[in-house]
């Protein structure tokens, strides 16, 4: 009680991470451990991604501009989060809270729409090799950047507005560790079912099309794949899209369930582990994976240390 004492009536209460979890200190540094490694590997990803001219195509320019959305994406909740366990404190200012939601929901967005366009761009480059360069042209891939950050930050502060400006009745407590939209929407005291229903179609828009649209670009990869006759290109076009798809398996799945079902439904442990794959691992996991099983990634990193050995 004396901690809430000092808190602002207009202040949040962030709970954590399973807050009745015996072992809270244990799950939050292996959460900062994952977030170093997560920094360090879309780090070094975009970094040779823009040294190396051999990665100077449409491919790596939109996997560095998803190394850069993971970047802010789990910066967004994690430092924050350690920060209030390691001092002792758990509250967020109003403002606080509304900024890191826009954060989270602009580049959430941001990545959903960046993992179609990828997937657009695997399709042409398998499906349509000749057209590639036409199609995939550096205006058409600063015009997807553009298009991805831009789209998910309008939508942000459209929902941020509009969650926030619902009064909150009793305790202020957020059952998450970070202010993600559906665990302040339990909090109001007003009927929330028309808004629950604007972001199950938002959510269509930016997790279900793109879900469909990925999955009917593989398919018609999946298909123009098994007609090569090249066993070396075949498994190099797989391998590529494999771990687009495991990207997305990762990332889109965990969030349908949590935006396109019914809030009523969910536990607050369900909806705060679900997040971790989105907001957690899968940043983590996205350079790993797109590194390990690419060898032009693990070519341009020999190269870079070669060179720093040859140097000393």
């Amino acid at each position: 009680m004396a901690k809430r004492n000092n808190i602002s009536t207009t202040d949040f209460i962030l709970l954590g991470l399973f807050p009745e979890f015996q072992y809270a200190s244990l799950l939050v540094y292996l959460i900062l451990l994952v977030y170093l490694i997560a920094l360090t590997g879309n780090s070094i990803l975009t970094f040779l991604i823009w040294l190396d001219v051999h990665l100077h195509t449409p491919m790596y320019f939109l996997l560095s501009q998803l190394s850069l959305i993971d970047l802010f994406y789990i910066s967004s909740s994690v430092p924050k989060m350690v920060i209030n366990h390691s001092l002792g404190k758990h509250s967020i200012s109003f403002i606080g809270c509304g900024i890191q939601m826009f954060f989270c929901l602009s580049l959430g967005g941001a990545e959903c729409l960046l993992l179609t366009f990828m997937s657009y761009d695997r399709f042409v480059a398998i499906c349509n090799p000749l057209q590639y360069t036409v199609i995939m042209n550096s205006k058409v891939c600063l015009l997807i950047a553009v298009a991805s950050w831009t789209g998910g930050a309008l939508n942000s502060l459209i929902q941020t507005i509009y969650t926030m400006h619902f009064p909150i009745c009793g305790l202020k407590e957020i059952n998450h560790f970070f202010c993600e939209m559906p665990a302040i929407l339990k909090l109001s005291c007003e009927d929330t079912s028309d808004y629950e229903m604007v972001v199950f179609v938002v959510s269509i828009i930016f997790i279900l099309i793109p879900f469909n649209l990925i999955i009917a670009s593989y398919i018609q990869i999946f298909l123009t794949v098994l007609k090569m006759k090249s066993p070396e290109g075949r498994n190099k076009a797989l391998a590529t899209c494999s771990s687009h798809l495991t990207v997305v398996s990762l990332y889109l799945g965990p969030g349908i369930v949590v935006y396109m079902t019914p809030g009523s439904s969910h536990t607050p442990a369900l909806d705060q582990g679900l997040s971790v794959f989105y907001t957690i691992l899968t940043p983590m996991l996205n350079p790993i994976i797109y590194s390990l099983r690419n060898k032009e990634v693990v070519g341009a990193l020999r190269k870079v240390l070669r060179k720093k050995l040859v140097s000393k």
